[in-house]
């Protein structure tokens, strides 16, 4: 019998303030444990909520970027359970009335088609604490409180996915915009991006669901398409032997790259959820929504578009480049009044980047700005130095700060164009070298280059190279 996933994700983003949902603590992350505490996110009777109006903003923000409908009228809810870490025993979320509904992005599968994948819902909650764990087993665990509060954007999907890989390229999709839009840097490092995945099998063609999976709290897009996998082989083979799958939830082991279980799955009746009685209903007006709608940045998918139709550089480098906010904006930075834009895109495709990964940076901390890398690309286009000399010049420039020019200047790196000069040590290395002469005449191509590289050798890699290669062809043309 031939089964097909279904997959759905729940994705929770903590959205970047200064302060928590409902109270004035700070969300700096890293300092000591419990630091950032109230009496509001610690529970404490009598401490009443106050929503957070930028979170709210940026929740907004959001919705319009991932293709949903904001609602004039939402509410936040209680959802009651108990967990260690949430000290007042509920979450205030939202449920029946959430801010953002019906959304869609679309992505490209692996077979580079257009497939949409529809948003249920994006709504404004707060974060739970954190337990951190003794090292030894049977050791005490702790609570740190001061994630308690933070404001949280979940995004839950419709189960429009299908493999592993449209879940992973959905996850960079939303990442991308959130990052994008300034509402989460998202690093996974921190949590500030997790996701929980449910999948189920059931027969191929057919329209029931089957036995809900959900895998909880995964921090990287590489586990949850590990999970994925996992999880699909494993219900296959118990459906496959006639076994019967329970609804429940589970966690992937990252050292062993498998699924184990964590507890029987909740429905929504048992969270019993009921409007929060602290906290008003949230009204928005159209002009304020729209005032958001207009300070919305361009999202990657049109830039992405625009790059290919405005620089001329491939989909593929594209999506590469546009992957970041950051790379984009010091790509654009840096090909504004020069003629090769390609020519950019490439040189960042591979040494730039492979500078940043070296450095562990983004692209508006390189030391070398736009300008910089603007001046060196025309330091080329100009023949003051060879493709050669100016990977050596990059280098340098990533090393000390300063600028190509000043660096060509201090070490007299600039080409020989004296055709003249050039002319006479092509005629020094072709006397020199008979034997690669004759070779070259007859047929032999390696002795050609080895002859470009003698002549470059002498010239300390500073003779133009289209000078080079016309003289030595004339040269062993003539002869």
């Amino acid at each position: 019998m031939k089964y097909e996933a279904v997959i759905g994700l729940e994705i929770h983003v903590q959205i970047d303030t200064q302060t928590k949902t409902f109270c004035g603590c700070s969300t700096a992350y890293g300092d000591q444990a419990n630091s950032h505490t109230c009496p509001v996110c610690l529970g404490l009777p009598g401490a009443l909520p106050v929503l957070n109006k930028e979170a709210l903003r940026k929740a907004v923000i959001a919705g319009i970027a991932l293709g949903c409908d904001v609602s004039g009228f939402s509410v936040f809810a209680r959802k009651n359970y108990f967990y260690p870490d949430l000290p007042k025993s509920y979450q205030i979320s939202q449920y029946e009335l959430p801010l953002n509904v019906r959304g869609a992005l679309t992505i490209m599968d692996e077979h580079m088609h257009e497939k949409r994948i529809r948003i249920t819902r994006a709504h404004l909650e707060e974060d739970a604490g954190k337990l951190v764990h003794d090292e030894d087993p049977g050791g005490p665990s702790y609570i740190d409180f001061n994630r308690c509060g933070v404001p949280l954007l979940e995004i839950v999907t419709e189960p429009d996915m299908q493999t592993s890989e449209e879940a992973y390229r959905f996850l960079t999709a939303v990442k991308q915009i959130m990052q994008y839009t300034g509402v989460s840097a998202c690093s996974m490092e921190k949590g500030e991006l997790r996701v929980d995945v449910n999948v189920s099998l059931r027969e191929a063609a057919a329209r029931a669901f089957g036995v809900k999976q959900e895998i909880k709290n995964m921090n990287s897009f590489t586990n949850v398409k590990k999970a994925i996998d996992y999880e699909i082989i494993r219900q296959m083979n118990i459906l496959g032997k006639g076994g019967m799958l329970n609804q429940e939830t589970r966690l992937f082991d990252q050292g062993k790259n498998m699924t184990v279980p964590m507890r029987t799955k909740e429905e929504a009746h048992d969270y019993r959820y009921f409007p929060d009685p602290d906290l008003v209903p949230v009204e928005l007006h159209e002009g304020f929504i729209q005032s958001v709608r207009d300070a919305i940045p361009e999202l990657p998918e049109k830039k992405r578009k625009r790059f290919v139709t405005s620089y001329g550089i491939t989909p593929y480098d594209a999506e590469t480049i546009c992957a970041s906010a950051r790379l984009a904006d010091y790509f654009e930075e840096a090909v504004q009044g020069y003629s090769q834009p390609k020519n950019i895109a490439n040189w960042i495709l591979s040494e730039f980047l492979k500078t940043l990964n070296e450095k562990n940076i983004e692209a508006d901390q390189s030391p070398v700005t736009p300008s910089m890398l603007r001046e060196l690309f025309t330091a080329m286009d100009q023949g003051e130095i060879s493709g050669k000399i100016a990977k050596d010049v990059f280098k340098t420039m990533c090393s000390t700060g300063k600028s190509a020019r000043s660096i060509i200047d201090e070490q007299e790196l600039r080409q020989v164009t004296d055709q003249k000069r050039i002319e006479a040590v092509v005629n020094e290395v072709l006397s020199e070298n008979q034997a690669a002469v004759q070779d070259v005449k007859g047929g032999k191509g390696k002795a050609y280059g080895f002859l470009v590289g003698q002549v470059m050798k002498k010239t300390e890699g500073k003779a133009n190279p289209r000078i080079v290669n016309e003289l030595l062809r004339e040269r062993l043309e003539m002869g």
